[in-house]
């Protein structure tokens, strides 16, 4: 029975708090389109307060903000009106969460952010108290209820500013048009940056390692150039070593099933698939997992300006890559 209290009173946290965030998808109005036109236009950075829980929320806030191109900083209230204050310069906008908006390192330092004429932004579930009357725009993050059954631990009210602040980054985001391109960039380190920075040039196959044939060649040595490369296909290049063609191990095998032996005294012209999928060497690594997928393919040929195969990209090479 005892377990059976637990699960249910665990089972309740997770619905009030679900509950909370569904309920703040109602009031999201035109103050959030104010708060990310303050966001968006502000020349320096957005700094972020909070205390205790609230500041823990605040902390995790900057730091998507700042991993999604919008430059943020955590600022510790209590900290902020000894001195830490000075972080805040003219041009910045601070975003500013107290669930009573009484919390008094907050309001000690309002005045200071005056004085600088910082646009304020406040996330707060009192929208009469003395932070929502000092912002210039109010997010509403009330909720109906903390999970906590004594109602003192700050629970629904801490994931409802966390959800809100999700939706302040998440929607930044979109307006900035953040590629995954730039997000990559903010995060180099681990499986992440090197799924989304690594590009075909720095995986490929280049040099003598690319299997290349002439478009005259008969397909018993093109066969060979296949074999001995390992890479499942061969190119096919004119006497201007300018891609024409290519034949892969499927090519081999339907090729074999149509002619028989004669197969093998056949030019590779006559083979040879024409138009084959090519990429560039800057093309991201993931985008060309996303063009095999496609076309159920296993390889790309990367060409230069002058349509020449200067490399070839393994859907193998990826994997070790750690890409896919």
């Amino acid at each position: 029975m005892e377990n059976k209290k637990l699960i249910e009173q665990a089972k309740k946290v997770l619905k009030i708090e679900a509950e909370s965030i569904n309920a703040l998808a109602d009031k999201v109005d035109d103050n959030l389109v104010k708060a990310i036109d303050i966001i968006y236009s502000c020349v320096g950075r957005v700094v972020v307060t909070g205390m205790g829980k609230s500041g823990l929320i605040g902390k995790k806030i900057a730091a998507t903000l700042a991993s999604t191109g919008t430059p943020a900083l955590f600022l510790h209230p209590a900290e902020g009106g000894h001195g830490d204050i000075g972080m805040v310069t003219k041009g910045d906008a601070v975003i500013a969460l107290s669930n009573s908006g009484e919390t008094d390192e907050i309001v000690r330092i309002l005045p200071l952010l005056k004085r600088l004429d910082i646009k304020l932004i406040a996330l707060t579930g009192n929208l009469k108290s003395t932070l929502a009357k000092s912002a210039d725009v109010v997010l509403d993050v009330s909720v109906k209820e903390e999970a906590c059954p004594m109602g003192l631990v700050p629970t629904a009210s801490t994931t409802a500013q966390l959800a809100m602040g999700d939706a302040l980054a998440v929607t930044l985001l979109s307006k900035r048009d953040f590629k995954e391109e730039d997000f990559a960039f903010f995060h180099p380190g681990g499986n992440l940056g090197r799924r989304l920075l690594l590009t075909v040039g720095e995986l490929m196959h280049s040099g003598i390692s690319i299997p290349a044939v002439d478009i005259k060649t008969l397909m018993k040595n093109a066969i060979i150039e296949i074999s001995s490369k390992r890479l499942g296909m061969t190119t096919v290049v004119n006497r201007d070593s300018k891609l024409q063609g290519v034949i892969t191990d499927g090519d081999l095998r339907r090729g074999l099933e149509k002619w028989g032996e004669k197969f093998f005294s056949l030019k590779v012209e006559d083979v040879m698939i024409h138009n084959p999928k090519t990429v560039t060497r800057e093309v991201l690594a993931v985008k060309a997992v996303s063009i095999m997928e496609k076309y159920s393919i296993t390889t790309l040929i990367v060409l230069d300006a002058d349509g020449r195969a200067e490399g070839i990209v393994h859907l193998h090479d990826l994997l070790k890559a750690g890409v896919v």
